[in-house]
């Protein structure tokens, strides 16, 4: 049996942007993604903690080192900026992998998005 579980999760960063008349995704610093284990053109979930609204995308790489995160196209809707989310990414995986399987988890400082 195959389940999906929590894979990587960026807990709390602020939006820097938010970019209606881009295509669609959201925007990552390069040094989250990778410090969370989250690849470019990866289905992320994002948790509104500011108004309760959630959404699934998918993620383009930023500039490292800026503390980017934008909300773009039709998703930018769903924030403002300033507001608090947390990013999700999950996998699918054999149960018994899933018992033993250990999420990336990274905790940003939530004034500059920047690893601390």
């Amino acid at each position: 049996m195959m389940i999906e579980v929590c894979k990587s999760k960026i807990h709390r960063v602020t939006i820097t942007e938010a970019n209606l008349n881009y295509i669609g995704s959201i925007t990552i610093d390069e040094d989250l993604m990778e410090a969370a284990n989250i690849i470019e053109n990866e289905k992320v979930q994002i948790v509104n903690i500011n108004n309760g609204e959630r959404l699934e995308t998918y993620v383009i790489k930023g500039e490292r080192g800026s503390g980017q995160v934008c909300l773009n196209g039709p998703a930018a809707r769903k924030c403002v900026v300033g507001d608090v989310v947390i990013i999700i990414s999950y996998a699918s995986m054999d149960f018994e992998e899933a018992k033993k399987f250990k999420p990336t988890v990274i905790f940003p400082d939530t004034a500059t998005n920047k690893l601390v």
